[in-house]
């Protein structure tokens, strides 16, 4: 990928051999926000006639997704994303796509998957989708807005940070940055002292001291990987919020170079101690 988290299509036509077997790309980068073009991913994979999976765990009730009309063979989604209970998720499947089961079991669910169906959070899902799509122009207008005005607040205001990802090509909802020379955990632990949450890079590599890998690949300088955290918005949030979030973050980062011996080190480095 580029520095700005986009991927390079010619890559991907050069890892595709007359091995592989299926090909899986993201519909969305879950710590940059950044949107792939799926379409004409999956248009470079149907020439070569083989399965295509995208994973919209991130993208799903964010932005609009016509199946019908799209190269996707299988797509996968999680419904903790778009406010459903978490534990519940989908699998979809195009009709005629080959597809052989990880678990067998019994002939309820067509050979499909093996278990008995978790009832109430299968209509809890469907009842978030259904209020995911009633709510899409709200995503994609008064979310994005504060998005926008969030991130625009952080570079007015807080020097030595970047907004990682295309902004002009990602979800409504993903505030991505880098602050240089803190520690991303620090933040986040004095964010959540004040009942602000914000995550560290990928939720799925909680706990991992190691820089974000995808910050990495887009030459994000090691500085600034280390201090990235990311704010997810979503429809139920406000301005009021955005304000609050901003009332703190500069005095947290303020507060944590005055005792980092790097950002001693930088403003040494630029005459300015």
């Amino acid at each position: 990928m580029d520095r700005k988290g986009r991927l390079d299509l010619d890559d991907l036509r050069e890892a595709i051999t007359d091995q592989t077997a299926i090909v899986s790309i993201m519909y969305a980068n879950n710590e940059t926000g950044v949107i792939f073009p799926i379409e004409e991913v999956g248009q470079i994979v149907k020439e070569r006639g083989i399965p295509f999976h995208t994973d919209a765990v991130q993208a799903v009730g964010k932005i609009p997704i016509n199946l019908a009309k799209s190269t996707i063979d299988m797509l996968s989604l999680s419904g903790h994303k778009l406010h459903a209970p978490k534990g519940i998720g989908v699998l979809y499947i195009r009709k005629g796509t080959r597809f052989s089961p990880f678990m067998i079991g019994g002939h309820q669910e067509s050979g499909r998957r093996g278990g008995t169906e978790n009832v109430p959070y299968v209509v809890g899902l469907g009842k978030a989708c259904e209020l995911a799509k009633k709510n899409m122009e709200d995503e994609n207008t008064r979310v994005k807005a504060l998005r926008d005005y969030l991130e625009k607040r952080i570079l007015e205001t807080i020097p030595n940070v970047l907004v990682n990802g295309d902004r002009n090509h990602k979800l409504p909802n993903t505030v991505s940055v880098s602050f240089e020379y803190v520690e991303g955990e620090s933040i986040l632990i004095m964010l959540s002292d004040l009942g602000i949450c914000a995550s560290s890079g990928s939720a799925c590599t909680s706990g991992s001291l190691e820089p974000s890998h995808v910050l990495r690949a887009m030459g994000v300088p090691f500085t600034a990987a280390h201090g990235s955290i990311r704010f997810s918005l979503s429809i139920y949030n406000t301005k009021e919020e955005m304000d609050y979030i901003m009332e703190h973050l500069p005095q947290i980062i303020t507060r944590l170079r005055d005792i980092s011996p790097f950002w001693k080190d930088y403003l040494k480095s630029q005459g300015k101690t």
